[in-house]
């Protein structure tokens, strides 16, 4: 197993990605060696995480540069623009690429040939991107934690509690430790029953499986086994009677009767009134989280967890992103591998899950309200919350 989802190499200036269409079964590194590759990688979904995404796409513009070809910084800035387009609803890889482009524009003439000094610019700022988002996603960890041991507290609550997230944004949609499964990481290693001081704890995670690609099945799952995190498997449409069974007076799945305090998801895209783009079904989480809250006050908590590098300020609201939309084979089959009698993974094989032909709409991702938002936890030391007009000050 690794949750090494991006390995650059800094002195040979190559770069490997861990294919993330192989997991859980098989952990298999895939090399980049050009924009090209690193487009289809993003494309295929071989790599995703918008925070993953971004460093990839920087990388690869180094690997490329790396190969000192003759080319001009106009054609660099061309092939930059296509890798763009490869996830056009998660900001991060645009802002990277926006923030190349103007390094090169502002040094460089766009006649110039793309030469030592070009990788030289291009190679800091990759290097530094990466560096910061792992440094960060510990920052963002360590606020989630505050938050939530905050909450508790003002709520005068007592006992064990669960947190509830869908998709993957751990490791392996980062550089290291994650964004909302980073804050679920930093609360099992400082709040479980033997190391809290407080009169709560943090007892279970219920990751939703996250169709179409099923990235919290197939990842989170990972990435939580691996760090020995206990946790149950839902599907995406259980999470209403799961909270609704658990925060109950009398509640209990699977030897737990932890209510669900909190609901705790990645970003793909957070614009300038709070509203947030994520993987589809986030809006649903956020929907039922309101509708608890109005039956029993300040139930539950939903936290959006990102870097600022995915804070689009330039986008007043939610009905501006651009949201992607996949391919319907995506919904319609599954590829997995064969598992023999010990569970042992064999050649995958693509099956049929739906009537062949039919049409089928599958955008990845939603766009959860920011009056659905109870707080935007970044990097910055203050958690963002609504003021007493319910909006969000991000800027």
């Amino acid at each position: 197993m690794s949750l090494q989802a991006i390995k650059f190499d800094r002195s040979l200036k190559t770069l490997q990605i861990l294919d993330q269409l192989l997991l859980p079964y098989s952990t298999s590194y895939i090399e980049i060696t050009s924009i090209e590759d690193a487009y289809q990688a993003i494309k295929k979904m071989q790599v995703r995480g918008a925070p993953a995404i971004a460093i990839v796409g920087a990388f690869a513009i180094v690997v490329q540069l790396n190969k000192l070809e003759n080319i001009t910084v106009k054609d660099l800035l061309a092939s930059i623009d296509y890798l763009v387009e490869s996830r056009p609803t998660a900001v991060n890889l645009s802002n990277a690429c926006n923030d190349i482009k103007d390094l090169l524009t502002s040094t460089f003439s766009t006649s110039d040939v793309a030469g030592q000094q070009v990788l030289d610019t291009v190679f800091k700022y990759a290097v530094d991107l990466y560096d910061a988002d792992l440094s960060n996603n510990f920052k963002i960890g360590e606020n989630g934690l505050n938050y939530i041991t905050e909450t508790l507290r003002s709520q005068n609550f007592k006992g064990p509690f669960s947190i509830m997230t869908i998709c993957n944004t751990g490791s392996l949609a980062t550089s290291g430790h994650g964004t909302a499964l980073g804050i679920i990481r930093t609360t099992f290693q400082n709040l479980t029953k033997e190391k809290s001081s407080e009169d709560f704890w943090f007892e279970k995670v219920y990751p939703c499986e996250t169709r179409p690609y099923n990235q919290g099945a197939k990842l989170t799952t990972y990435e939580l086994d691996y760090e020995k995190i206990t946790f149950s498997l839902i599907c995406d449409n259980m999470a209403t009677s799961l909270i609704s069974t658990l925060n109950s007076t009398d509640g209990s799945i699977r030897n737990s009767s932890a209510p669900v305090k909190f609901i705790i998801v990645g970003a793909d895209r957070i614009v300038k009134n709070g509203d947030s783009a994520n993987k589809i079904g986030t809006f649903q989480l956020a929907a039922i989280a309101d509708f608890f809250n109005k039956r029993n006050a300040e139930q539950i908590k939903f936290i959006v967890a990102a870097p600022r590098t995915t804070i689009d300020l330039k986008t007043e609201t939610g009905a501006d992103i651009v949201i992607e939309e996949r391919p319907s084979n995506e919904l319609t089959t599954l590829n997995a591998p064969v598992l023999d009698v010990n569970g042992t993974a064999g050649e995958k094989l693509t099956v049929g899950i739906a009537t062949p032909g039919i049409d089928v709409w599958n955008p990845a991702f939603d766009i959860a309200p920011h009056d659905l938002i109870d707080s935007i936890v970044t990097e910055d030391t203050k958690v963002y919350i609504k003021d007493s007009e319910g909006n969000f000050k991000l800027d």
